[in-house]
């Protein structure tokens, strides 16, 4: 709504007020999520990759 602060709002105010503990938690929560599924979307894709190199090795020697 109207009232509602969004959370840039929320962090770029808190820059010049000093930065409050709960903040500093909420943005390591967040990276640590996006690393998270950063590591996982690479896990997969390298997995696959492997599988996909050894599908291409078995249809060549038939």
């Amino acid at each position: 709504g109207p009232g509602a602060t969004t959370l840039p709002m929320l962090v770029f105010s808190s820059v010049r007020m000093g930065v409050n503990p709960e903040i500093n938690a909420l943005a390591t929560l967040i990276l640590g999520a996006v690393g998270i599924v950063g590591f996982i979307a690479w896990y997969l894709m390298a997995r696959a990759e492997k599988q996909r190199i050894r599908d291409i090795q078995r249809a060549r020697r038939g």
